[in-house]
């Protein structure tokens, strides 16, 4: 008997009248789905890409109905986090949600025999009647890498749910759903993932992943986005004394690229555990040009070393409430004033926990809130460095982040925009990108949406 589940051998992405939804949690703000309202190709791809802390996946669905929320800049005041958008020590992390199914059967077909809901079989032809195809939505999910077996029950409910939602058997619906793997995890968890879900696992190139989700992902409109400089200098407390990017810049906000056209070349700077740099040519094609080790996985483990704090969202937030001028030495400390030659303003870091360290005196506590701000002042004045140097080697002026380290928070941010422009002395930009941690992910769903290439 032929399968019930259309299985498409390529699938073109229709992109028209994209829009990021809106999400009211600050712990889903890098993660909220993307709305294909022209998208009506069935898909059952899951893609996962799964690093050395965390683990991402993005799928499709469709749903009986258009989600109505509007593109959104949620938790965002004049371009950064109200301190209340911040996640609590004490928050409940808010459990992963299902929107839609899989791969609903095409519209245009005819009624499926059995449909497990009838309503939902009933609106599907409705929809098709009228000639109102709903699109569907792409989702996004992240899981610490050290529960993956939680990532995988996740992956296993969406296909059991799928196979209710098209009326078929959770045998039937496996049959149509392959999972595209990317990242190390990739390899370290294949056999976890073939033997749990019992379907098809494919393994792609995490570089190419990398660079096919930029192209992609920098297509939505509104999903590319950077500070201006007053709004850096306000959440950064440094002065920007440099020649603008226009003559009427916007102040104090995130400007929004709302009318997205390919970006290429770039260098994307890739923060994840580790950091990888990658120059990205204009016809794609790409190299690893350099990286450092100090990243993510840095951050994360010395704060939990060093502060009572679990989870990334909570060390993000401890340093939201934090001084780091409380352990660092800055400029000001050694000369009381600014060191006008250079150009160095006396609130400028000149050595990171310089102040931890003072010889003959009695050791004394430092804030948790404080060691944290610091540290991520550290860890992001170092890449947004070797971000610079790269550009400026290669003569790139478009800079990407992406990552799971900056999760929209305002002082990475800032911190990485004002390395970019300081160092450059204002001729390049650091760009974000409000789904930023799922890069990999999203190329290795893309990846097998595109037609064959041609030998």
């Amino acid at each position: 008997m032929p399968s019930l589940i259309p299985v498409p051998e390529a699938i073109q992405v229709d992109t028209r009248g994209a829009v990021i939804l809106h999400e009211d949690s600050p712990e889903t703000r890098d993660s909220r789905g993307i709305y294909l309202p022209n998208h009506i190709e069935p898909v059952s791809y899951i893609a996962v890409d799964i690093g050395g802390s965390l683990a991402k996946v993005v799928y499709f669905t469709r749903t009986r109905d258009a989600p109505s929320t509007p593109p959104s800049t949620n938790g965002l005041v004049n371009g950064f986090h109200e301190p209340s958008d911040a996640v609590k020590l004490d928050a409940t992390p808010s459990k992963h949600r299902i929107n839609g199914a899989l791969t609903p059967s095409s519209l245009d077909s005819p009624p499926i025999p059995n449909f497990a809901h009838r309503d939902f079989a009933d609106e599907l032809i409705r929809r098709a009647a009228m000639n109102n195809l709903p699109g569907g939505s792409l989702n996004f999910e992240r899981f610490q890498t050290e529960d993956i077996e939680e990532c995988v029950d996740f992956i296993h409910t969406l296909i059991a749910q799928s196979a209710a939602a098209n009326g078929v058997s959770i045998a039937e619906m496996r049959k149509s759903v392959e999972i595209m793997a990317t990242g190390g995890g990739a390899h370290k968890f294949y056999d976890l993932f073939t033997q749990r879900l019992e379907v098809e696992v494919h393994r792609e190139d995490e570089m190419e992943c990398l660079i096919k989700g930029l192209r992609f992902i920098t297509l939505i409109p509104s999903e590319t986005f950077w500070y201006s400089d007053e709004l850096v200098q306000s959440v950064t407390r440094q002065t920007i004394e440099m020649e603008r990017p226009s003559p009427d810049p916007p102040q104090y906000q995130v400007s929004f690229d709302t009318n997205p056209t390919p970006q290429l070349p770039c260098l994307l700077v890739n923060i994840g555990s580790g950091v990888s740099v990658v120059k990205v040519e204009a016809d794609g094609t790409y190299e690893r040009v350099s990286g450092t080790s100090l990243g993510g996985g840095t951050l994360w483990g010395l704060l939990s070393l060093l502060t009572p704090a679990t989870t990334f969202d909570e060390m993000l937030a401890l340093s939201e409430k934090g001084d780091n001028s409380a352990v660092d030495m800055l400029v000001g400390d050694i000369y009381g004033q600014d060191y006008g030659r250079f150009g160095l303003k006396s609130t400028t870091i000149a050595s990171s926990f310089g102040k931890v360290f003072q010889k003959g005196e009695k050791k004394k506590g430092w804030r948790p809130e404080d060691i944290a701000r610091s540290l991520l002042y550290a860890i992001s004045n170092n890449i947004g460095q070797i971000a610079y140097m790269n550009a400026e080697k290669y003569n790139l002026e478009r800079i990407y982040f992406g990552g799971c380290f900056i999760r929209g928070h305002a002082a990475t941010i800032a911190t990485l925009s004002y390395a970019i422009r300081y160092w450059s002395k204002g001729s390049k930009r650091a760009l974000f990108l409000r789904h930023e941690g799922f890069l990999g992910a999203i190329g290795a769903w893309i990846k097998n949406m595109e037609p064959p290439q041609a030998t």
